[in-house]
């Protein structure tokens, strides 16, 4: 891998890890459902004006759109607005990468080597261990809905897998058109209408501006630019070697969430951490050529950590 794509394999972590600031500022403005919807309008109208369709079957599209999109930012904003941590939302999200490759043997019969195996009882062991921490704080439903979210990305990459897009990217933007509709439905319903109308007048506020710069932010640099860089980069280099790039997400994100809101994990946690991030990584190396890639089976156009 060429040392310019290593920088931007690196750029492309530091955007997604930021990312989890740029949603926790979002929802300090806009209902997380309503917030979740608005992300997808902003990138679903210049989609459909201005992008090539991507030949994909609908079926294909709807399920990711909705698993991806609706499902994933529903729980995880959701979570993220009843008090699931920031840095945290951007590790537990990682357990997608093992929720697909289970998924993957369940629906399309894929093999699971001992490998990815041992990899995935050490991410869920982590994944425990942050779950039972939390529950002793009485903050256990958001680590659930956090993964909840993953979850739904993981049937979200099944879909991704079956309709083998040729243009990843447009794939990815044409998904976008899939989530508004629900997710606004969902919120009138959940959020009321008032709700949603006061989040609305009060965007000339410097609370409702730092939630305009948050949104700008997912748009733009979460999804379009981390999006297209990423999607290049897999299309010059082997999956295996771009993947594990994105372990770097919830680094990224816990050091962020730490530097900026002064969220102070415990020691507990961080081991828990590096535990979860030791499973994918172990899961994703392979000992034999011919032996499958944990996160090369899982990877999808879009990226693991929240984008």
């Amino acid at each position: 891998m060429p040392a310019r794509d290593r920088f931007l394999a690196l750029l492309v972590a530091v955007l997604w890890g930021c990312n989890f600031l740029a949603i926790h500022a979002t929802l300090g403005q806009f209902p997380p459902v309503f917030a979740g919807g608005l992300r997808f309008a902003v990138i679903a109208i210049p989609t459909i004006l201005f992008v090539p369709w991507p030949k994909v079957k609908i079926r294909h599209l709807l399920g990711y759109g909705l698993g991806f999109g609706t499902g994933q930012f529903a729980f995880l904003f959701i979570a993220m607005d009843t008090g699931m941590p920031t840095g945290l939302a951007s590790l537990v999200l990682q357990a997608s990468a093992p929720f697909t490759v289970l998924l993957g043997a369940v629906f399309l019969r894929e093999r699971v080597s001992g490998r990815q195996l041992a990899g995935i009882l050490l991410a869920v062991a982590g994944m425990a261990t942050i779950a039972w921490q939390q529950a002793g704080n009485a903050a256990l439903l958001p680590v659930i809905l956090t993964l909840l979210g993953a979850l739904s990305w993981a049937f979200g990459n099944l879909s991704t897998r079956q309709a083998a897009p040729d243009n990843p990217l447009n794939f990815v933007l044409w998904m976008s058109v899939v989530p508004p509709l629900p997710m606004f439905a969902l919120s009138l319903v959940m959020e009321g209408p008032a709700e949603i109308g006061r989040s609305l007048s009060t965007l000339g506020t410097p609370t409702g501006l730092i939630g305009l710069g948050g949104l700008a932010y997912v748009v733009l640099f979460g999804t379009i630019v981390g999006s297209g860089i990423w999607t290049s980069l897999m299309r010059r280099n082997p999956a295996g070697v771009v993947a594990p790039f994105s372990l770097l997400v919830p680094v990224v994100g816990l050091s962020m969430a730490f530097l900026v809101l002064d969220e102070r994990p415990s020691l507990l946690e961080v081991v828990a951490a590096a535990v979860v991030i030791g499973g994918v990584l172990f899961g994703s190396t392979k000992r034999r050529a011919r032996e499958p890639e944990f996160l090369a089976e899982a990877e999808t156009p879009q990226p693991t950590g929240v984008r």
